[in-house]
């Protein structure tokens, strides 16, 4: 057998992700039911060395166990009717956008549609749909015999990629006649990026597509040699193969198994998590549907049926992101370039032979991996956890594809991994980075700051929202080094009529401890601003859209601004701090904060986002400001995060974003 699929045992998925029908002949089960006695009676023998304690037992059932509130509570179980199998039961996920009423007369949202790998599930997209599913209806199936779906039926033509993808036409049609959705981004991530290929460039899907998201996608099927090697090991009994896999497991979250996917510098709730994954994938659906992404090949030696390759990719025309990890061992990132290079455009004469992936394609633009305030090599060795470089931006590129279509590409330096969109290291800037690619290059609709623009219909002082205005905290404290005096206070914007947040009150209590403010406001301010100059207050206006992130030029601009004012006078501003106020004080105001605390301070995104939280609670309001943070500052961290928001509680996001509308 060949040792390279052996070393893969443990993982949810394998490289080449797909595989045919077990051998049958009577002579190779012979030979398989000696092996299976002699290894079963070895892997006894050490067994206890590897049998995991009772609490290890309890946590990684808890872990398992653990469904999203978005997904627990927007599922149900339906039974799908293809050519190839019936199945009874699929875990099947829908969740419409929470203001579709409000702006159906206005928009026509697509349905996005997220296609896990195999031994994947729905949970996987978990982190991302606390995000996503704020800005568009989401939809999602566990595939036979995956997370929660039933492992029925059993016949193993239900578990080839073609039936896959027959299953997943059928439930997409479904969903859209059900709920009147007229086009569809798919999201997906490792074989889901290859059954979304097919489906893209199927002549017969019924449904417009207008966006791709590739997560570690795999470019071409597994060699003729690789394929044989793989047939004759998945033709093992499943008792044998169960007990390889349980010795791939060994070491618990410290084994082989949970390092290949979360990656070697992975923190301890994510090795928890990729245990409980790998050990909820069974044997027979994992040998099922390994065998049926396996192609067979002509004696031209063209591959048919199994996982897509050039011929497939080269036809993609739709605006595509593909989405790598710099430390996937599972599908490493010359898979993408690959892609890239069956999709660029060709000069006179050139023509796409040989190894697409021998060398790198020079992109039409490029963000090179580069530390904020650093100028030195990143990503050389896969580090540790607790040797990650904070501040370090993912590499993208774009192109134009020989279709006319967007290409879209982002390697997140080492050690982001196979589970990158898990990862609680790096899900943040997944999402920003997917949320920035469908509002640029699918639709501006798709954008929740224009949504939320929309959505705001009332004015800023009526009865409502001033008594929530009342109801804010005026003043924060101290942000920033020094922790005693701090560089920044987050406000709220000050009201001419308020008996307490007002210019000359304002001036009497603060005027010691701020020398300046920075309107980031839009609006003509509703005090005298010329009240808090005469008070030794400088004012100085900066006016930025509300419900959008600061672009980039905006967030440069106000730290060449803050800078400016805290150089001028240092004698002055000595122990003083600068008020920076939108209207509440929480998004925008939190948002030019941050960055300055990151690019000027040294601080991680998640350290400038706690300390904001801290000092002006609850901090951030908007998903999409935060995951717009972590896309532009990624960072690797020390431990996983412990956010603050819907996605690790009870409360989803869109009622959180329900919540903040009008804030």
């Amino acid at each position: 057998m060949s040792f390279n699929y052996f070393r893969l045992l443990g993982s949810r998925q394998l490289p080449q992700e797909s595989w045919g029908r077990p051998a049958t002949k009577p002579w190779m089960l012979a030979i398989n039911t000696a092996l299976s006695l002699i290894l079963g009676v070895g892997l006894l023998y050490i067994a206890r060395s590897y049998l995991p304690s009772s609490q290890d037992s309890k946590e990684e059932a808890a872990t398992a166990d653990k469904d999203h509130p978005v997904l627990k509570n927007h599922s149900s179980v339906q039974s799908y009717k293809t050519k190839h199998a019936e199945y009874p039961s699929i875990r099947t996920f829908y969740h419409p956008h929470a203001h579709a009423k409000k702006l159906q007369a206005i928009a026509d949202l697509p349905l996005l549609v997220f296609i896990h790998g195999l031994g994947g599930s729905l949970p996987q997209f978990a982190p991302l749909l606390g995000s996503l599913v704020n800005i568009a209806p989401c939809f999602g199936i566990d595939l036979p015999g995956h997370g929660m779906s039933a492992f029925s039926p059993m016949d193993y033509e239900a578990y080839t990629i073609a039936a896959f993808c027959e299953l997943w036409e059928r439930a997409i049609q479904d969903i859209c006649e059900l709920h009147r959705h007229k086009k569809v981004v798919f999201i997906c991530h490792s074989m889901g990026c290859s059954i979304a290929a097919i489906l893209a460039t199927s002549p017969s899907f019924p449904i417009r597509i207008e966006g791709f998201v590739g997560i570690c996608p795999r470019a071409t099927p597994p060699s003729p040699s690789e394929t044989a090697s793989a047939r004759r090991f998945l033709s093992l009994p499943d008792t044998v193969l169960d007990m390889l896999r349980a010795l791939d497991r060994r070491g618990g979250v410290n084994s082989k198994s949970v390092e290949r996917m979360a990656g070697k510098a992975a923190g301890i709730d994510l090795r928890r998590l990729q245990l409980a994954f790998n050990k909820s994938f069974k044997t027979p659906v994992w040998k099922r549907s390994a065998l049926g992404c396996l192609p067979r090949y002509d004696p031209s030696g063209r591959a048919i049926g199994g996982l897509p390759g050039r011929d497939t990719w080269a036809k993609i025309r739709t605006p595509l992101f593909l989405i790598a990890g710099e430390a996937d061992a599972v599908t490493k990132p010359a898979e993408v370039t690959k892609i890239v290079s069956f999709l660029k455009k060709l000069a006179v004469g050139e023509e796409i032979n040989g190894d697409p992936g021998s060398k790198p394609l020079p992109p039409v633009a490029t963000a090179p991996a580069q530390a904020v305030g650093d100028t030195s090599a990143v990503g050389k060795t896969e580090p540790r956890a607790d040797e990650r470089q904070f501040g370090t931006l993912p590499s993208t590129s774009e192109m134009s594809s020989q279709n006319s279509a967007i290409v879209k590409t982002a390697v997140l330096p080492s050690p982001a991994a196979h589970a990158l969109m898990y990862d609680h290291s790096t899900y943040r800037t997944v999402a920003g980075l997917i949320e920035d690619f469908l509002a640029r290059y699918v639709s501006p609709e798709l954008s929740l700051g224009w949504q939320l623009q929309q959505l705001t219909t009332s004015g800023k002082w009526d009865v409502k929202n001033l008594e929530k205005w009342k109801r804010v905290m005026p003043v924060s404290g101290p942000i920033g080094h020094p922790p005693e005096s701090g560089i920044f206070r987050a406000m709220k914007t000050l009201r001419e009529q308020d008996e307490i947040h007002t210019p000359s009150v304002f001036v009497k209590n603060w005027s010691d401890k701020i020398f300046a403010v920075i309107d980031i406001s839009h609006d003509s301010p509703v005090y005298d601003t010329k009240s808090l100059e005469r008070g030794g207050i400088q004012y100085h206006k900066f006016p930025t859209v509300s419900k959008v992130p600061p672009t980039v030029v905006e967030v440069a601009d106000f730290i060449a601004l803050v800078d400016r004012l805290r150089l001028e006078d240092p004698h002055t501003v000595q122990g003083k701090t600068i008020g920076v106020h939108c209207h509440y004080g929480y998004n925008r105001t939190g948002f030019f904060i941050c960055c300055y605390l990151i690019e000027k301070l040294g601080y991680r995104p998640q350290d400038a986002v706690e300390e904001f939280a801290a000092e002006k609670p609850p901090g951030i309001k908007h998903e999409h400001f935060i995951d717009t943070l972590f896309m532009r500052y990624h960072v690797g961290l020390k431990k996983a995060p412990t956010f603050k928001d819907s996605r690790q509680g009870s409360i989803s996001g869109v009622e959180s974003v329900q919540s903040s509308i009008d804030s």
